[in-house]
């Protein structure tokens, strides 16, 4: 189905040529004088391939008709990343590529949305935040609550992010799939 360039948002499939392509971040631009435009960066679901194309915001792209299901994360291995149909309980794998960096934040038991179009999975999208402990950060120096500065921290999964002074190792906290950034303390 045609949509406007302006209306593309980050995890849409379009169909570019007959080639699938996953939005991976859609922005638009505005300039005092010209045109306005968005700017699709996008990787190519046959090959991995990242590309970016600019439009005018009144152009019109091809969205790729897909079917999004509830999954559930079993566990991954060398084959790769293991999803169950919640309501078939059909399991699929994905491989790496097709994960992203999303990888990063899967945890067991975890409800995704994949997007299928003809029985294949062409994308993924992960819950908007998630809950992970904090195992190395720097500890609190006396003096520094009352500034709003942030220290760095290593997250379970790896991913360095910025905490408020007042977080410590073993504490659990909400960050943002997208970027993993620090939402809040979690409430457990």
């Amino acid at each position: 189905m045609k949509v406007i360039a302006s209306s593309v948002r980050k995890g849409n499939v379009l169909d570019l040529d007959g080639r699938l392509c996953v939005v991976l971040t859609a922005e638009s631009f505005h300039p005092g004088k010209g045109t306005p435009t968005t700017q699709i960066d996008m990787r190519r679901i046959s090959d991995g391939v990242k590309m970016s194309q600019r439009y005018k915001t009144t152009d019109q792209v091809e969205r790729a008709v897909v079917e999004d299901r509830d999954f559930t994360f079993l566990y991954s291995d060398a084959e790769g990343y293991h999803f169950m149909n919640s309501e078939t309980y059909d399991q699929i794998t994905l491989q790496e590529d097709l994960v992203g960096d999303g990888k990063l934040y899967l945890q067991p038991e975890m409800k995704v949305m994949l997007s299928m179009h003809e029985g294949n999975a062409v994308a993924i999208q992960l819950p908007q935040k998630v809950v992970l402990e904090i195992v190395e950060t720097e500890p609190v120096t006396k003096g520094q609550t009352a500034s709003s500065s942030y220290k760095p921290a290593k997250l379970s999964n790896g991913v360095r992010t910025n905490v408020p002074p007042f977080i410590d190792t073993g504490t659990r906290v909400v960050v943002m799939t997208e970027d993993g950034s620090y939402v809040e303390r979690a409430k457990d």
